[in-house]
């Protein structure tokens, strides 16, 4: 039997993104003065709380993931979109915005690393 291995560069950045995702939700839940203060627009609340939802549903994306799920990876680059257009359409700069794509970038290559000869890419189903 053919059992997937990942590599540790794909591991790592899940856990890293597991992490990340997990305390900014927290944090547009329950510190909203502090993320306010990167914004030069006052964010409506409502603005917080989907913010908050992209984060969880990331977790969920990267779950996938790490269970071998492509469609996480494409939800996971759609979610990093739409956070792109809020930063943006609330008064973030054009390159502080884009900086959040940084991230899908940064797993794409990293599904690109083999083990075993067999890119981790090739073994999402």
């Amino acid at each position: 039997m053919n059992t997937k291995q990942r590599t540790v560069i794909v591991s790592g950045w899940l856990i890293f993104m597991l992490i990340v995702n997990s305390l900014s939700a927290l944090l547009y839940l329950f510190k909203q003065d502090l993320v306010s203060s990167d914004f030069p627009n006052e964010l409506p609340v409502y603005m917080f709380y989907i913010l908050a939802i992209l984060c969880v549903m990331n977790i969920v994306f990267i779950t996938l993931i790490y269970k071998w799920k492509k469609n996480g990876v494409w939800g996971w680059i759609i979610t990093s979109i739409i956070a792109v257009c809020i930063n943006f359409y609330n008064g973030l700069g054009i390159g502080q915005s884009l900086l959040g794509l940084l991230g899908i970038g940064v797993l794409l290559l990293a599904l690109q690393a083999k083990k075993n000869n067999v890119s981790n890419w090739k073994s999402l189903e």
